[in-house]
């Protein structure tokens, strides 16, 4: 085993317990796992099972990679990548607070979670497999369905933590594995599809430097299965990108019609031309929303009715 140590500086106001609480949504604990002092999340990384071991002090992030094997080129780069994702580092919620200091409806929720953050999953393939496990269906049997997901095409990790697969290993499945499973056949055709775009090189999730957004958008639309909700969805917490429209939420529009006191939900249409006051802060604004309306999330969040 291959062990590397670092630390991350965090933020004034960072919301520690926002972070524990997305990651421990699974109470079975086969992937992520809280602890006294933080987290532990298993994620394949190049082909290698690695633990990232997170201690959380009241300002300062304190990183262990627990990794089987030798480190590999680019390896620290890409566990660094992955530590922003999952502890909700990539999009600074400042410029948004800023942004909405006066405005009448969205300061007031401002005010209520100061320092919200956006926690990400720790790949941009975990992030889409996610929305497409979880698309349409309760927040529970979604978990249950992702945990399957792990265990049929994961890896275990020396410590006995399951590693969220990439995209080879969830290749190597067929569709009757997943089906047989109670995943439907829909969302199974769609994740063996992506897997296997991205196993074989056809599809890149890396983002290019110049209309990087755009290309990936266009990419993934093109892939059957997936749709405008399902690709905002990972640009938000596949790639933490700021400017996310989640006008097709079903959940969004329930927080906006609470929100301007309405009497049934607005359409997407309208909901869409609503947030691009926001710009380019959508993100940050759905993120708010989301939290206003309170109570645990029942569903998974959905494409427009």
């Amino acid at each position: 085993m291959t062990l590397l140590h670092w630390t991350l500086p965090l933020p004034a106001g960072y919301r520690r317990d926002d972070v524990i609480a997305f990651h421990s949504r699974d109470t079975q604990a086969v992937a992520e796992q809280v602890t006294q002092k933080g987290l532990r999340k298993g994620i394949l990384l190049q082909g290698m099972p690695v633990v990232l071991d997170v201690a959380l002090t009241d300002d300062t992030a304190i990183c262990r990679a627990e990794i089987d094997g030798e480190t590999a080129q680019h390896m620290p780069a890409l566990l660094h990548g992955a530590l922003l994702n999952i502890l909700g580092l990539r999009i600074d919620p400042q410029p948004f607070m800023q942004q909405v200091a006066h405005d009448p409806l969205m300061a007031p929720l401002t005010r209520i979670n100061p320092g919200l953050r956006i926690v990400q999953s720790a790949s941009p393939f975990e992030a889409l497999t996610w929305a497409i496990i979880g698309q349409q269906i309760n927040l529970s049997f979604a978990i249950a369905l992702r945990r399957t997901f792990i265990l049929q095409a994961g890896r275990q990790h020396s410590s006995g933590l399951w590693c969220y697969p990439e995209a080879r290993d969830v290749a190597r499945l067929s569709i009757d594995d997943l089906t047989s499973r109670k995943f439907s056949r829909a969302k199974a055709e769609t994740l063996l599809r992506l897997a296997r775009l991205v196993d074989d090189g056809q599809l890149s999730l890396e983002l290019a430097e110049s209309d990087g957004v755009k290309l990936i958008s266009q990419a993934l639309l093109a892939v059957k299965g997936i749709g405008p909700w399902t690709v905002n969805y990972a640009l938000l917490r596949g790639y933490g990108y700021a400017d996310c429209s989640l006008h097709g939420d079903v959940a969004i529009r329930a927080a906006l019609q609470q929100l301007l006191g309405e009497g049934a939900k607005p359409d997407m249409a309208r909901t869409e031309q609503w947030l691009r006051q926001y710009a380019p802060h959508r993100t940050m604004a759905a993120a708010h929303l989301w939290a206003s309306l309170h109570a645990p999330e029942k569903n998974m969040p959905q494409e427009g009715e």
